[in-house]
């Protein structure tokens, strides 16, 4: 059975839950947020819970039961509270700046990198080497992030580039001496 998948998603004051056709629409104070839904799950919402029924105890049921269980948890986190990440900017001239819709990345390379934001996710710059993110869906928030990330991965040697704040980097030792 389905740890996951059989605990009931509890829905805080505020929330508001819509059951369509195949698809659950969350809205909250921080936003609304829309998923398609496994036509063979069965969603049945009480007062202030709802439950993710599968039609039978076949391994693909129960572990869509449980992907499902987890992504209405994380939705309706989401517009209640609201995820975050930070992102942090090591190396000697790099920087970030807001302009507009954009991000406007100096990495080192001979030209600025220009990064659309998303509608729904919100850019903080506390200082040009900081990166506040913040957003309902996770699951965007995350793919931003990485995204991010990627235009300069950490180096192991000097450490520049763009990581999670709480990531560590590995260093490694540069070239020994020959003697």
């Amino acid at each position: 059975m389905s740890r996951i998948g059989k605990q009931p998603v509890e829905i805080p004051d505020g929330v508001e839950v819509d059951i369509g056709d195949d698809e659950l629409t969350v809205s909250g104070p921080e936003g609304e947020l829309t998923r398609e839904i496994d036509g063979d799950l069965e969603l049945s919402l009480t007062d202030d819970e709802l439950v993710i029924d599968r039609p039978d105890d076949t391994r693909d049921a129960r572990s869509i039961q449980g992907l499902t269980r987890s992504l209405i948890d994380s939705m309706v986190r989401g517009v209640h509270e609201g995820f975050s990440k930070e992102l942090e900017i090591n190396g000697v001239g790099y920087r970030a700046e807001q302009s507009g819709e954009f991000l406007r990345f100096d990495l080192g390379f001979s030209h600025p990198i220009l990064f659309e934001i998303p509608e729904q996710v919100t850019v903080e710059l506390p200082s040009q080497t900081e990166i506040k993110l913040s957003s309902p869906d996770k699951e965007l928030l995350g793919q931003v992030a990485a995204k991010m990330r990627d235009l300069r991965p950490p180096e192991p040697y000097k450490g520049k580039g763009i990581k999670y704040a709480d990531e560590r980097v590995r260093r490694k030792v540069g070239k020994a001496g020959v003697a």
